[in-house]
């Protein structure tokens, strides 16, 4: 039974929920810069899912769509 007052909610509801979500822009004008007359990545994109790039952290890069994981290592 369901405590007075409340609501169940329905698959429609959380649906609806999910929708009304904004989603952030990906801001990929940032991650390249401009020398000259040409475009230069200034991060690597993941070999697992083309078109994503790698984030850089302190001691790896990360794919945040596929969870890829590279660590760095001191000498690089």
């Amino acid at each position: 039974m369901a405590k007075k007052g409340s609501t169940k909610r329905t698959g429609k509801d959380r649906k609806a929920e999910r929708a009304k979500k904004v989603s952030k822009p990906r801001k990929l004008w940032e991650k390249y810069k401009v020398e000259g007359d040409t475009l230069v990545k200034s991060n690597k994109f993941s070999p697992k899912s083309p078109g994503d790039f790698l984030a850089n952290h302190k001691n790896r890069k990360t794919c945040g769509k596929t969870g890829y994981t590279e660590f760095v290592t001191k000498s690089e």
